[in-house]
């Protein structure tokens, strides 16, 4: 006979208790639960079919809050798990994703495009930057090859000299160190490589005596 032996809150998580049954660990659950199946200790349930409900329960809290944060932003795979790991165990997450996944609410590939669009075309950043920006979104690593593999390089150069003609303009009555320097510095900032950076430099100052 299965008996629940204990509810007890969570320390860290006070909308969250643990249930015990025959004096075991039974599963985690958000408390509002306990009042909607009316959980009391004493009760003698049917294991199978109580952890059955309530992990359908949780799922579609899970799913709820997956769809939520969706709602607000475009999320990696990676990213949602994290935002929902501390309230939901993997059985749920793992139902949740493949969910999301099968009705298009995640792409990783899809998402990776998104983000290099806009850091090319509109914030006129390097590969280098953008890579980083992919990894800070917690895009996987092959989406992250993928999308940077089909970055035009001529748009990336545009972009680099575009950058630099903009701060070029502002600095240009410099010394021509301080010029180099400061363009260079700007665009390994904004992610660009060693020799974009050189070439852009040479074509603004159509001067190769520096080794840059």
């Amino acid at each position: 006979m299965a008996i629940i032996t204990k509810i007890e809150s969570q320390k860290k998580s006070t909308d969250r208790v643990n249930i015990y049954v025959n004096d075991e660990f039974f599963m985690a659950i958000f408390a509002e639960l306990v009042y909607s199946f009316n959980l009391k200790k004493g009760m003698t349930i049917d294991e199978d079919y109580l952890k059955s409900i309530l992990k359908d329960e949780m799922y579609l809290k899970a799913k709820n809050k997956a769809l939520n944060i969706l709602a607000k932003s475009d999320q990696s795979e990676k990213k949602i798990r994290e935002k929902l790991s501390s309230d939901f165990d993997d059985d749920a997450l793992d139902r949740v994703i493949e969910f999301l996944k099968n009705n298009k609410f995640i792409d990783d590939d899809l998402l990776a495009q998104k983000i290099v669009n806009t850091n090319i075309h509109l914030n006129k950043c390097g590969k280098n930057r953008i890579k980083q920006n992919l990894y800070n979104k917690g895009i996987d690593k092959s989406s992250i090859h993928e999308a940077i593999s089909e970055i035009d390089s001529n748009v990336e150069f545009e972009n680099a000299l575009y950058l630099a003609q903009k701060r070029y303009n502002r600095i240009k009555n410099e010394d021509n160190r301080k010029i180099h320097q400061k363009i260079s510095q700007h665009l390994a900032y904004k992610g660009f490589d060693y020799d974009t950076i050189k070439r852009v430099l040479s074509k603004i100052l159509n001067n190769n005596e520096y080794d840059f």
